[in-house]
Formats: structure tokens, C-alpha cells, sequence
């Protein structure tokens, strides 16, 4: 089932309706992500605001997933003698069966009693609010329908839960029986119709067994055989056995009706059925002589065979699978952040503030700087622009920020007098908690940073100058000489740099942009207008400043490194069939849960305890909660935890620059068929990067690096095989390789021009340019050839006059004017419009399906426990068979 966008509070508000002082506490799952813990907080603000009871849980991967299920889960449901529940799941399971997961499947037909035997109800109701895509479409259409087939029960899903029509949630729906219920962000109503109609029907469609699948392979011979060997055996037939065979009618089967009439064709015996047929024997019909009832014997419609009826059921299912196979295929993306579907539903109820929209900003933030995120589709020029769903989500919190922060006269005089183009440092005031946008450059903790480190360590500026190389340094150099910035000044840090300089900060870059291919570098050097792409920043009075990226930087670091590496064992023998009997399920997701195989023998394998795992969770997910602390009376205890960690994201940076460099200085990313492959597995910095979360930014880094490097080339062209990037890093203490692979857009999804191409469009526009001001000389010299002319006319009739020589001049200069830009800007922003408009599923990251196909084909060792399904473990050993046959993949959409 699935709540609407329209109907987000409705849940909520019923949930506080029903709550009693004895109600088991709100359970709530979340994942190990900036987003999902800032969707946490808001969640928590709201839920202590209405005196609800909550118990906030963090999960790594499934398997944490499976162990809260069997002991927090499952003792709630009315079948282990629970009272029911709300599960409320923030950035977890959207792309799994969450029932099948959490075994509420398993608990609904085990001890069951009474009525709730039949209907197989468990009283756990689950929340679904993912921004990971594609959905599990089980959770989505199906929850309930599984178990109604189970059980015998016909009725539809309509009857068996009211206020549910087509999987969709009315205002007529009531909380109580259980289930899964995914919170809609839009892209269920407005996308998912298809894979709606398809999901339905196929709930429709009986079970077929064995014997009924082998008519596949055969039904192509039978579909040829009864047309011929039927023809013949009734011209066989003669007018004599009329008696005979009619006799034998019933026994023969009859032809299948192909008029698509609801009227019945008549049929005389020994012919071929035709309409209107009659006996041989008897008169044509006139108007006068009306046909008789005998010379016409009428016969009720013929109807298919049983194994006909199984063939059309075979088609259809076929049908409606590859429906619903095709919308898995797509591979993996971003929607709404998990935050902002939060913030929506304290705006529906009246709550927005600027704590929990700080929250929502940071969230969103984060999400900004995934790498699986879906690359953007946005395009701009004069008069038009796409905005893909990031983009439209940070246009309504910058209204929010203008609604909920106004600013002072002040403060708007001095921005007038002196420019709006430089980055806060410090607030209004001692007391200054407001939240402001601002012209963010795309430098690292510009604020905690000197300007030189931010720049030498952002992605997008590092890449770029190639600062992995003494030529790429000296670049930089060069870059901070031309702006006139000296190497003593950029070396203070940002905040004790001399005002002017930071003032004038902004138009000394956009000097160089264009000579250094930084174009994206600040925002607004595309020549948009007014505050779009600016950034968010925060103070807590003369405390500290923190922009939202910062802050999201800062959260992911404390849960990325903490305060210690931990190492641990790996489950070489994990097998999902023997942890949820339906894994094999009809209808299920792809990819699925954890899986993989082990082609080892018994002896070789020693598995090892799940236990020796690393802990990821406990050490480092209420450090990282803390920091987010929403309530500003309260925050400074947050704000500390948030500063002390500056020096962790600073030293995580400088790893992934260190081991980068490494990787693109010393050529160790090869290319394979499908992809990019690199292997962390020396260096001071490898234990930091067998986290999944490191070592994906870590990969972020080199795949933008290596876009920078093929454009640069000219050998790459946007959106192709060369976009993806397989990085592995070795852990040697539990023996095993962290994979990570990125695909679809390459760069973080960012367009990268080479020389060449930026050369190319320069002279496309000087062409343009050229040919315009030709056409417009040109049309300039007829019309003064034309002038010239009358005036000779005029001159030889005697009829020339001064004031009409003046009014032909006033009349030329009014005429000259011409569309300047008509001809250029329209065509190259309608060559955007039409890139922006892909196909859909373009450009997403397939890496998730591949692995999971590898798995099923080959004997590797390989583990997928985390939700971020193109992240594995391989087993050290079969880390060479396990890339070659990912070669053989798509893994670009």
C-alpha cells in the first residue's frame, strides 16, 4: 500500500488520535546516512511535541535489518502476544520485501488464532520513507495480497482492507490491522501506472504448475497443427452423416470463435462455420420468404479449451512480468531526500521552524554530495529551464528560508552599499540563530580551512588543476597569482583574510573560470540571475558560522571514521534462502536481499561469525546523532560535538587526496570492457577506506578525476561506458575486498567539456556571431542600394524634399534593429532541452543488478549487506574471477 503525497499527515494525525498512555513506543528504523538521521530528528522533534513514546534503532545493512525484526519486530504482533505497532523505516528497505525481511510474513502463519488466522493480520503497521529507487513493488501494490492468496481468499485487497482501492490509501483507510505502507514523494502517482497495472493483474493470474509451464516450450508447434487437420477432416464429411455427426458434435471439440461479435456464428454440419450459413439443400432467403429456425440450427458460442485458457494465462503472465522486470532493470537512484518528505509533513501540520528546516537543508545537502544520486537533468538558458527533483526541493527551501528568516533593513542597506557577493563568517549577533543563503564556492570547509587547503582539497577544483601531479601545484599557484591573491595571504585561514580580498573574491575567480575549465565553480557564473544555486549557512551567535555543507561533511565523516577502525570476520557461507523461505518469491525486486555463494568446500570455507563484523553502529551513529541536535536552547552540547569533528573530515579529505593522487599519479586504474577498475590495497590511508561510505567518496573522487582526464583527451563523451568505475580496497584483517562501483553520468553526474569542446563552442558562437553581423551589413547595404536609388529618381523628377531625406533616416534607424541572439541561443538551448529529456532509466547505475547477476552465475564468495546495493564484499581470493565477469555486464542504464 501507498500513501499519496496529498495525504502525508493522515497517518500521523490518526497516530496521534489513537495514542494512549500504554501504546508500545513508536519504533523507528534508520539508516546509517545524513539524511536518514536528520529525517530521525524530525521525526523525534515532532513525535515529543504530541508525548508519543519512541525508540529510535540504527541499522547498517539487512542483516541488522533481519535481527531488529526477529527482536523488536516481531514480539509487537498479535500473533507472539503483542499489542501491534507502529515501524516507522527512514531510508531502509525500499528496495526490498519488508514484510519477507522483518519476517511479518512468517509470524502471520505461525500461531495464528481465530479471525486473525484467516486474514493472516499481524497488527504491525510499517512506514516506508526511502529516497533510494527503484521501489520494492511488493510494498508499494501488494501488502496483504500474498497472504490473501495464501489463505484461499478471493476477495480483493478492496474488501480485505477498506479504505485501500488499487494499492492507494484513502481517507477512509484506519490504522490497526498492519501491513507496509510506502510514503509517496509524487513518483508512484505520476510514474508508476504501468507497473500498477501490471503488478495487479499478475495477483489476478492463478498459480500454473509444472505441467502448465511446459506448454511454453511447445506452444509454438500447436499453434500451427488445427487449422490444417481440422479443414481436412470436415471436407471429409459428406451430407449423409449429417445425423452421425451430429451425433457426435458434443463429443468433438468445437472451433474457437474468432469474431470478436458478442453475437453467436451459426454453423451448419460438414461446413466451415460462416455467418448466415445455410443448408445446401435449402432456398436463399427473400424478403418475402423469411429464413426457417430448422434450415438454420443455431449453437451457443464455442469456448476455449482448458489448454488454451493456460496458454493465453502463460502470455499474459509473460506479459505483465517483463513489465515489471524492466522497471527493476532501470538501476538504482535518488528521489525526494527522506528530510524533506519529513519537513513536508511538520509543514502539514503546522510545525515548520527553522530548527527542522535546518535539518531538512543539511539532508538535502548530503544528498548533493552522493555519487549515487541521479545526475541531473537540468537545464538552463535565458528563457527556459528543467529542474530535476533536487533542484525544484532546494528552490522551496530557499522560499522557506525568506519566509522563516527575514531579513533586516540593515543588514539589506549594507548589502547594497558594499555587494550581497561575499560568504558569511559570523553572525548578525550574539543571539543570531537565522539561517541565510549564500554565494557558496565549491571549496572545502572554506570557513575552517585556509583558502589554499580548500582549494587544493575540493573534488571539483582539485580534479581539474590535476593537483596530483608537481604541474597540476604549480597550476594552482599560477591560478592564486593571476587573481592576484599571494601564496602567504591564501595560506591565513579564510576568516583572517584581509576584507577586501574576500569582497572581491568572487569576480577575481570568474576571471579564470572559463581559462581553467572551472565553470560550475560559484554559483551564478552561467549568467544566471538573482540567488539560484546559492548555498545555506547558519550561525549560533558568536559561537560558530557552519554552512550545510559543511555540517553534512562534518555528520558523514563521524560516521565514516569515528574514533577507531574496527576489523572483524566475514560469513563466507551466507545463504538467503536459509534466512527467509520466500526469497524466492514470484514476485520480488531486483536486486534483491543480501546474497551470495560460496563454491568452496566445507573445509576450505571457516566461516566465521557474524559478530566479528566490524561495529560501525555503535560507536559512531549517537555521536553523529548528537551532532544534529534540532533544539537551539539545548544546541551548544551538538555545536561541540559538530566543531570537535572538523579536524575528522579535514584528515578524511586529505586521504582521499593522498590515495587518489596514488591511484591516477601511478596509472593503476585500468580499463576493462564495461568499466573503470582500480585497488586500494597499500598505503598508510587503507584501513580508513574499507568503510563502504569512504571508500565511495574516495571513488567519487577518481571517477571525477578520470571524466576530467578522458574529456580533456577528447576519447569521452558524456553518459558513456567509460562513466563507470569499479574501486576496491582490501581489508586485510578479515581477508576480504570492499567494491564499490559508480556509474551513470560520471563526476558526480557533472558535465565535463574538454579544451577542445569549450574551443569548439567559442568559435560555434564567434560563427554565429559573424554570420549574424554579415546577414545584418547585408541587409543595411540593400536598403541604402534602395535609398540611394529613390533619391536619384527623386532628384531627376525634381520631387526631392530635406524632410523626407530626414524622416528616410529616422524610418533606417528604426528598422535596423535585428534579434541578436534568435539565431544562437534558441538552437543551443533546444540541444539542451532535448539531452535533458532522456530516456528513462539513462545514465542510472546498474552495478547493483550485475553483482547480483555475477553472483548467480559464478562461484564467488560475495556478500551484499548493505542498502546501497552496488556496495560488496568479495572474498580476497575470487576478487579476479568476480571483475571478470563483471566485465561482461551492462552496468549503465
Amino acid at each position: 500500500m501507498y500513501l499519496p503525497r496529498q495525504q502525508i499527515a493522515q497517518l500521523y494525525t490518526e497516530l496521534i488520535k489513537t495514542t494512549h498512555p500504554l501504546s508500545p513506543p513508536v519504533l523507528i528504523l534508520t539508516a546509517l546516512t545524513v539524511d536518514s538521521l536528520c529525517a530521525t530528528r524530525i521525526l523525534t522533534a515532532l513525535l515529543k511535541r504530541d508525548y508519543i513514546p519512541h525508540k529510535v534503532q540504527p541499522v547498517n545493512g539487512y542483516s541488522d535489518l533481519q535481527r531488529a525484526g526477529e527482536e523488536l519486530v516481531l514480539p509487537q504482533t498479535w500473533q507472539r502476544g503483542g499489542e501491534g505497532g507502529v515501524v516507522v523505516c527512514l531510508g531502509v528497505g525500499g528496495l526490498v520485501d519488508l514484510e519477507e525481511v522483518l519476517g511479518l510474513d512468517a509470524s502471520a502463519q505461525n500461531d495464528g488464532n481465530g479471525a486473525n488466522e484467516d486474514t493472516r493480520e499481524h497488527g504491525v503497521e510499517v512506514w516506508v520513507i526511502d529516497a533510494r529507487r527503484p521501489w520494492n513493488l511488493q510494498n508499494v501494490f501488494g501488502s496483504g495480497v500474498g497472504a490473501a492468496e495464501a489463505s484461499g481468499d478471493e476477495s480483493t485487497v478492496a474488501t480485505r482492507r477498506p479504505g485501500v482501492q488499487q494499492g492507494t490509501l484513502s481517507s477512509s483507510y484506519r490504522s490497526g490491522r498492519g501491513g507496509v505502507v510506502v510514503w509517496d514523494d509524487g513518483d508512484i502517482e505520476n510514474e508508476l501506472a504501468t507497473e500498477r497495472e501490471a503488478f495487479m493483474e499478475l495477483q489476478s493470474i492463478p498459480e500454473l504448475g509444472e505441467d502448465d509451464l511446459a506448454l511454453e516450450g511447445a506452444e509454438s508447434e500447436d499453434d500451427e497443427e488445427p487449422s490444417s487437420s481440422q479443414s481436412r477432416k470436415r471436407k471429409a464429411f459428406s451430407h449423409e452423416d449429417d445425423d452421425e455427426e451430429a451425433s457426435d458434435d458434443d463429443e468433438r471439440p468445437r472451433q474457437r470463435r474468432r469474431s470478436n461479435s458478442s453475437t453467436p456464428i451459426p454453423s451448419s454440419p460438414g461446413e466451415n462455420p460462416r455467418s448466415a450459413q445455410v443448408a445446401l439443400d435449402s432456398t436463399p432467403p427473400t424478403s418475402s420468404q423469411p429464413r426457417s429456425p430448422a434450415a438454420i440450427p443455431s449453437s451457443p458460442p464455442k469456448q476455449p479449451s482448458q489448454r488454451q485458457l493456460k496458454r493465453q494465462l502463460l502470455k499474459l503472465r509473460r506479459k505483465h512480468e517483463s513489465t515489471l522486470d524492466a522497471y527493476y532493470n532501470l538501476g538504482t537512484s535518488y528521489s525526494e531526500p527522506v528530510s524533506s518528505m519529513l519537513y513536508s509533513l511538520a509543514s502539514e501540520l503546522g510545525r515548520e521552524d527553522n530548527d527542522l528546516l535546518w535539518l531538512a537543508i543539511v539532508g538535502i545537502s548530503s544528498i548533493d554530495l552522493s555519487p549515487f544520486s541521479q545526475p541531473s537533468s537540468s537545464s538552463s538558458s535565458s528563457h527556459r529551464r528543467i529542474l530535476d527533483r533536487a533542484e525544484q526541493v532546494r528552490e522551496v527551501l530557499r522560499d522557506e528560508v525568506r519566509r522563516l528568516n527575514p531579513i533586516p533593513d540593515a543588514e539589506l542597506r549594507r548589502n547594497q552599499g558594499m555587494g550581497d557577493s561575499i560568504i558569511p563568517t559570523h553572525a548578525r549577533s550574539p543571539t543570531d540563530t537565522a539561517i541565510r543563503l549564500s554565494p557558496e564556492p565549491k571549496f572545502l570547509l572554506i570557513r575552517h580551512w585556509s583558502l589554499y587547503d580548500s582549494m587544493l582539497h575540493s573534488p571539483f577544483l582539485s580534479t581539474r588543476l590535476h593537483v596530483w601531479s608537481d604541474a597540476g601545484r604549480k597550476r594552482l599557484n599560477k591560478l592564486l597569482a593571476k587573481m592576484g591573491v599571494s601564496l602567504q595571504e591564501a595560506g591565513k585561514g579564510y576568516v583572517h583574510m584581509d576584507m577586501e580580498l574576500k569582497r572581491s573574491l568572487r569576480e577575481r575567480i570568474l576571471k579564470f573560470t572559463e581559462m581553467y575549465n572551472l565553470e560550475g565553480l560559484i554559483p551564478g557564473d552561467d549568467g544566471r540571475t538573482g540567488r539560484e544555486g546559492w548555498g545555506f549557512v547558519r550561525s549560533w551567535g558568536w559561537k560558530s558560522t557552519l554552512s550545510a555543507v559543511d555540517v553534512a561533511m562534518i555528520v558523514g565523516a563521524i560516521l565514516e571514521v569515528g574514533s577507531e577502525l574496527g576489523h572483524g570476520g566475514f560469513d563466507m557461507k551466507y545463504d538467503p534462502h536459509s534466512r527467509y523461505p520466500n526469497y524466492s518469491s514470484r514476485v520480488r525486486a531486483l536486486p534483491t536481499p543480501p546474497h551470495s555463494e560460496d563454491g568452496s568446500s566445507q573445509a576450505d570455507a571457516q566461516p566465521t561469525t557474524t559478530s566479528e563484523a566490524p561495529d560501525w553502529t555503535t560507536h559512531r551513529f549517537f555521536a553523529a546523532y548528537d551532532s544534529l541536535n534540532p533544539t537551539t536552547t539545548s544546541a551548544t552540547q551538538g555545536l561541540s560535538v559538530l566543531l570537535a569533528h572538523i579536524s575528522t573530515a579535514q584528515n578524511l579529505h586529505r586521504a582521499i587526496l593522498r590515495t587518489g593522487s596514488a591511484l591516477i599519479a601511478k596509472k593503476q586504474i585500468r580499463h576493462l570492457r564495461a568499466f573503470r577498475m582500480g585497488v586500494v590495497k597499500e598505503g598508510p590511508d587503507v584501513p580508513l577506506f574499507t568503510h563502504p561510505g569512504a571508500l565511495t567518496k574516495l571513488a567519487s573522487w577518481v571517477s571525477e578525476a578520470v571524466a576530467v582526464l578522458e574529456a580533456e583527451k577528447g576519447s569521452r563523451r558524456a553518459g558513456s561506458k567509460d562513466d563507470a568505475l569499479v574501486l576496491g580496497c582490501l581489508d586485510e584483517g578479515r581477508g576480504v575486498y570492499v567494491v564499490v562501483g559508480l556509474g551513470g553520468g560520471g563526476a558526480g553526474g557533472k558535465r565535463v567539456r574538454s579544451k577542445a569542446e569549450i574551443k569548439e563552442r567559442e568559435e560555434k558562437k564567434k560563427r554565429k556571431e559573424a554570420a549574424r553581423i554579415a546577414k545584418k551589413a547585408e541587409k543595411a547595404r540593400k536598403r541604402q542600394e534602395r535609398r540611394r536609388l529613390q533619391r536619384e529618381i527623386r532628384e531627376a523628377n525634381g520631387l526631392i524634399d530635406s524632410d523626407d531625406e530626414d524622416n528616410e533616416g529616422n524610418e533606417s534607424d528604426e528598422t535596423e534593429p535585428v534579434s541578436s541572439s534568435s539565431d544562437g541561443s534558441d538552437s543551443e538551448s533546444d540541444e539542451e532541452v532535448v539531452e535533458a529529456r532522456k530516456q528513462r532509466g539513462y545514465g542510472l547505475n546498474r552495478f547493483g543488478q550485475a553483482f547480483q547477476e555475477v553472483v548467480e552465475e559464478t562461484a564467488a564468495r560475495v556478500r551484499i549487506d548493505s542498502f546501497e546495493h552496488s556496495v560488496v564484499e568479495v572474498k580476497k581470493e575470487d576478487l579476479a574471477g568476480f571483475l571478470e565477469a563483471l566485465s561482461l555486464k551492462s552496468v549503465i542504464g
